[in-house]
């Protein structure tokens, strides 16, 4: 699995996703990539009012907060393993 964190330097709410996120990764292996908008002009263009922005395996998952337990369920229901309940992007 891939997750991809859209952010920007001095962004409190991204340090939060960022921690999330690398807690449920100390118990669920996947490739992490944070992404700049600052450095990615399209990004910057789609993200800018709502970052962080969380994508996993390419789908937009969370926008401005991660919610531990649903990334967590979310990346658990993408490997195929235990059934959760599943919640879709916030704010869309």
């Amino acid at each position: 699995m891939k997750v991809d964190i859209y952010s920007k330097p001095s962004c409190s709410l991204c340090d939060e996703a960022i921690d999330v996120v690398e807690r449920v990764r100390a118990r669920i292996p996947f490739e992490l990539r944070i992404i700049s908008i600052l450095e990615d002009p399209a990004a910057l263009l789609a993200w800018r009012y709502d970052i962080p922005v969380v994508l996993i395996d390419g789908e937009p998952a969370f926008k401005h907060r991660v919610d531990e337990a649903g990334f967590e369920a979310w990346l658990r229901r993408e490997a195929g393993g235990t059934g959760v309940a599943h919640s879709r992007a916030r704010d869309e």
